[in-house]
């Protein structure tokens, strides 16, 4: 009977067992083991290795990086410009004086935001302001028929010059005061004093006298051809040009501040050599500023022009009245306080 019993037990074992084989494969996830109290007890669990194509997502593209190469290429590649570009500045323009002008106020017109004076008619100021001018382009010339070389002015005046070297820098500004004078019948105004302090009148010269001098003496003395006549004015003009400078000059002039510098004013630093320049035009901003142009001769004798002023980069020869404790021109620089107005 027992050996009936242990027959019929392995006959079901073995069941069992062909049962289990004929069952398909499952895969039973496992969970992570606990953590042990034990530590000792802990023993390396070899874990299947998963994988990563089921937890791809399809969105992605094969090329992505993982995140950490992401960051690093981002900080070393070109980033995209995403400020607006600084303007290049625009620059200022040129200015233009008028090729067709052959006055002073014709050829250079005030600056932009500034109005050109209206003088008095008749005046010394209107006078400078019609000075007539050469053909613009035209060289300033020295007396010897040579070039000036050096390139400092923005027009040439149209007055003879002459052939001797005599009208220089008080002379030209002492010539513009006679010219004035005589185109306005004023010409018993006109005089001018020696360096040694003789006064020579045009009134008496053209009485028929002439001037001798000797040494460091002048007198009147006869002279039939001397006249009123605009010729006669020249020669009596070279006879002043001879004696007189800025050192006679300064003397006759009386000083004015800068600030209220006008057309017909003088800068003028008495000396051997000395200088001096004449305000030409002016013109006046809507809050007071104001520029103005300046003429002058030099040495050799040379033709009188209409300076550049150095200070612009616009070409324009207008030259600020706000010119600080020096007026600089291309042939000299004046202090502020060597300004200085006729009586």
């Amino acid at each position: 009977m027992r050996t009936f019993i242990l027959y019929i037990l392995l006959l079901l074992f073995a069941a069992a067992c062909n049962a289990t084989e004929a069952m398909p494969s499952v895969t039973v996830a496992r969970e992570a083991p606990e953590a042990s109290a034990t530590p000792e007890a802990s023993q390396p669990v070899d874990e299947p290795e998963e994988d990563e194509s089921e937890y791809k997502d399809e969105s992605e593209s094969e090329d992505i990086l993982p995140f950490e190469f992401q960051a690093a290429a981002s900080a070393t590649a070109t980033p995209a410009p995403t400020e607006t570009p600084i303007p290049t500045p625009t620059e200022r323009p040129m200015y233009k004086p008028d090729p067709g002008g052959m006055t002073v106020k014709d050829r250079f017109p005030a600056p932009d935001g500034f109005t050109r004076e209206t003088p008095d008619e008749g005046s010394f100021e209107e006078f400078l302001q019609n000075l007539p001018l050469k053909p613009h382009g035209s060289k300033v010339m020295i007396f010897d028929k040579s070039e000036k070389a050096r390139d400092v002015h923005a027009a040439v005046v149209d007055f003879i010059l002459g052939d001797r070297d005599l009208q220089q820098c008080a002379d030209a500004v002492m010539r513009l005061r006679a010219e004035y004078l005589f185109e306005t019948g004023q010409a018993e105004k006109i005089g001018f004093h020696f360096v040694n302090g003789f006064y020579a009148s045009f009134e008496k010269w053209s009485d028929g006298y002439g001037i001798k001098v000797s040494g460091n003496d002048a007198s009147w003395v006869a002279n039939s051809r001397n006249n009123k006549t605009y010729e006669s004015l020249q020669q009596y003009l070279d006879i002043v040009y001879s004696y007189a400078s800025t050192l006679s000059l300064d003397k006759e002039l009386m000083v004015k501040p800068s600030s209220e510098v006008s057309i017909g004013d003088v800068f003028i630093r008495p000396g051997s050599p000395g200088h001096c320049v004449i305000v030409a035009d002016k013109a006046v901003s809507k809050v007071g500023d104001a520029v103005f142009l300046i003429a002058q001769s030099f040495m050799p004798a040379q033709d009188i022009h209409i300076l550049k002023c150095p200070q612009n980069d616009d070409g324009s020869p207008w030259y600020s009245s706000n010119f600080g404790e020096t007026l600089v021109t291309p042939d000299w620089s004046f202090a502020r306080e060597e300004l200085k107005s006729w009586p």
